[in-house]
């Protein structure tokens, strides 16, 4: 009984560090503003295919572990979000 006791205090071994869940929550905050622009391309097509291809690489890169290459994607990623956000407000003026 004891230990039964000791182990349901246990994480589950896929718990994240916090490190982890910060860097987790990074790249999710990154992917919905990627999508929320996204949302702003007018043509039906161009958004689809947008969408489509940042879907694909979140999904390639989700088991990405290194830590240093994870927080390079985040930066390109973010660098592609500060692109399309200028395309976009340039198409707007």
């Amino acid at each position: 009984m004891a230990t039964k006791a000791a182990s349901s205090h246990r994480l589950p071994p896929t718990a994240l560090t916090l490190k982890q869940f910060m860097r987790r929550q990074q790249v999710l905050l990154l992917y919905r503003k990627i999508l929320r622009a996204i949302r702003q391309v007018p043509s039906e097509a161009d958004r689809k295919y947008l969408q489509d291809w940042a879907r694909e690489e979140f999904k390639q890169n989700k088991s990405a572990t290194e830590e240093d290459t994870i927080r390079m994607m985040i930066t390109q990623g973010n660098m592609q979000l500060k692109e399309l956000e200028r395309t976009l407000a340039l198409a707007k003026s």
